[in-house]
């Protein structure tokens, strides 16, 4: 019996939540088994903000698979010169020592930019890049580390975090122009959670360590509150820049359909604070997750 295919509804309803909410968004969502799969906007390219620590720890766990390195390495990291963040590392006072394997646990759990930045030290930029462009997905692309990233917003702010909540500053912000700054599509983005899911990216013991470390993410405000349900897996990473929330995961149901969904969207307005855009990845995640079901 053959697929039955997505109903135009489901994009409609898609881009009301995105309305109603007061965003733009795009939306790839594939049923990570049968390759069906929903789009709206999918292969606009949009900055990745946090969500390229995906495309991070995939490099990662793929050079530990192919033996070039050990993920129990110990790093050595001092109280000074972290990587900006409100949470994980950056906010913690004392020198500490953690292995790669814990920082990339740190990097998706609290979105800790600081392990994601030592786990970048590690391994490079080029060999992120490289992964990606290994796995077909040419136009997702890092051209900066979390720190630098930042640096690029307290000098387009002249140093005033306040003024990233100013239309005026916010418009001149390299890092919401995909041309400047970490870049990719929700259609590349689902595409590399399905391949992790898969096999595709590593196998074995890495490729279940790699899904395992994914499903760490604390916040559960965006992506699996469209899920809240005991028996469904949510696995996600966030993504926050001004104006911009992204989430992307993977979703897994007890009958075993599994279901990778990348949702980007950017807000109208500037304010820091906005649940309905948080709301609206769920909802929408949810349309297309039961869209493809169906």
């Amino acid at each position: 019996m053959g697929v039955p295919p997505v109903t135009p509804t489901a994009r409609t309803r898609i881009t009301a939540a995105f309305t109603d909410a007061g965003v733009t968004g795009q939306l790839h969502a594939t049923d990570i088994d049968t390759g069906t799969t929903i789009t709206v906007g999918a292969d606009l390219e949009s900055p990745t903000a946090s969500v390229h620590k995906l495309c991070v720890l995939a490099a990662l766990y793929r050079q530990a698979a192919h033996g070039r390195i050990d993920l129990r390495r110990p790093v050595d990291i001092p109280a000074e010169g972290r990587s900006p963040g409100a949470t994980g590392l950056a906010a913690m006072r004392d020198a500490a020592r953690l292995s790669l394997r814990d920082l990339a646990g740190l990097a998706v759990a609290v979105s800790d930019n600081t392990a994601a930045d030592l786990l970048i030290d590690a391994i490079g930029l080029d060999t992120v890049n490289r992964t990606m462009t290994d796995l077909g997905l040419t136009r997702t692309i890092a051209v900066h580390t979390m720190r630098e990233l930042y640096a690029t917003l307290h000098e387009d702010a002249g140093g005033t975090p306040a003024a990233l909540t100013d239309p005026t500053v916010v418009a001149r912000l390299r890092a919401l122009d995909p041309t400047r700054t970490n870049r990719s599509t929700a259609r590349e983005i689902a595409a590399l959670l399905a391949a992790i899911w898969r096999d595709e990216v590593c196998t074995g013991e890495h490729a279940r360590e790699l899904r395992a470390v994914l499903g760490l993410q604390a916040w559960s405000h965006r992506l699996a509150a469209g899920f809240p349900f005991d028996d469904v897996r949510v696995s996600g990473k966030t993504g926050s820049l001004p104006t911009l929330r992204h989430e992307a995961g993977v979703v897994e149901y007890p009958d075993g359909g599994r279901y990778a969904v990348a949702v980007f969207t950017c807000a109208a307005a500037t304010t820091v604070t906005l649940p309905t855009a948080d709301a609206a990845i769920g909802k929408a995640a949810r349309i297309a997750v039961d869209a493809l079901r169906a």
